[in-house]
């Protein structure tokens, strides 16, 4: 029995054996089913467009996001204090519904004599972002990575995202949103550490 699928791993391009022309047939299938003509003006183009726009929603798959990480820097001056960028945007599809999940993310480490570029930080939130998700996963997948490529002392993840399966359909609830946190290292061992990066987190002088 082969082994099971690693959720974190980078997944296989040779399972993308369907080709643009198939997707398009697919979307305009949609289209009819949904009750309507693919072949009235407004819609022509719109299997093409789909198939543009998944392209960029899923992006995420295409690229490795611990290889984002590589470039690290030694030069610090001795810095080891926590490291955090706040409020990182970021939009995601739900696994269940295909809708979208918007939210940010809130990444700190504490460094052990490395540190990354934050461009990264954020590259890494949008990658995993760009994969069908659901929040939990997201979030442990951040702080897995920066763990397993910087090796930090700690790493802290919290992400708050509003989910459009439950606004859209079924309960059909607004203004409710989702928070997820994965603590690693000390964060995880020391209360005060953890009691600071979120206090960073609840900070009131926070981006709108």
């Amino acid at each position: 029995m082969p082994a099971p699928a690693d959720p974190n791993a980078a997944p296989s391009r040779s399972l993308a054996t369907v080709d643009d022309a198939e997707a398009k047939r697919a979307f305009r299938d949609i289209l009819r089913w949904i009750g309507e003509d693919p072949e009235r003006d407004g819609l022509k183009d719109t299997p093409a467009r789909m198939v543009r726009a998944y392209r960029e929603y899923f992006a995420g798959y295409e690229t490795d996001p611990e290889e984002a990480l590589r470039t690290t820097f030694t030069e610090v001056d001795g810095y080891d204090e926590m490291i955090v960028l706040r409020g990182v945007t970021f939009e995601s599809h739900c696994e269940h519904h295909l809708a979208p999940i918007v939210g940010r993310a809130w990444v700190g480490y504490l460094p052990d004599r490395r540190v990354v570029g934050i461009s990264k930080l954020a590259r890494i939130v949008d990658i995993y972002a760009r994969r069908l998700q659901i929040q939990e996963r997201l979030t442990a997948q951040i702080a897995n990575a920066i763990e397993s490529v910087l090796k930090p002392r700690g790493v802290a993840v919290v992400v708050k995202a509003t989910h459009h399966c439950m606004m859209s359909r079924g309960v059909r609830r607004h203004g409710a949103d989702l928070v997820t946190s994965r603590m690693l290292g000390v964060f995880r061992d020391h209360p005060i550490t953890r009691s600071e990066f979120l206090a960073l987190v609840d900070s009131k002088s926070e981006s709108a």
